[in-house]
């Protein structure tokens, strides 16, 4: 699957590996193509300020933030596989590390939330609305739940 993962976040406790095989695993459950690409950074703060500020006209850093590229959604598990360029997922590893530590669970917890948040939007999902949040996030639960269990047996 063409998953590219660029880090220029200068931390080192990140695992790129186990990143790389959650989004593989995320973009299997979403029954998109094996040929979809996403791209996955993980920035510094100052850069990840610099984005939220461009992209968003939000002052300060954040914690993701997610560009698609060919307006992707999931597929269905019956059906034909969706390829395409799903986008980019940028996510901040010390703003992850502040909110691991403020929800006291680990930081690489937090990373696998935040990819499996970043994915959602790429694949159209939003949390601006009520009813939207509430099918988002039980999404992001649920695959949140199988990557752990998968991690568990492997």
């Amino acid at each position: 699957m063409p998953i590219d993962l660029v880090d220029t976040s200068g931390t080192a406790s990140t695992d790129a590996d186990a990143l790389l095989r959650q989004a593989a695993f995320l973009l299997d459950r979403l029954h998109l193509d094996p040929d979809a690409e996403l791209s996955i950074a993980l920035v510094d703060e100052a850069e990840m300020t610099r984005l939220h500020v461009e992209w968003m006209d939000e002052p300060g850093s954040t914690d993701v933030l997610s560009f698609p590229m060919d307006d992707l959604a999931p597929g269905d598990p019956l059906g034909p596989r969706v390829t395409g360029v799903l986008g980019d997922v940028i996510i901040c590893p010390a703003v992850a590390a502040r909110q691991a530590d403020q929800a006291g669970h680990g930081v690489n917890d937090e990373l696998a939330l935040l990819l499996t948040h970043g994915v959602l939007h790429l694949l159209g999902y939003d949390h601006a609305e009520p009813h939207e949040h509430e099918r988002m996030f039980a999404l992001q639960d649920s695959l949140l739940a199988d990557w752990r269990s998968a991690q568990a047996e492997s």
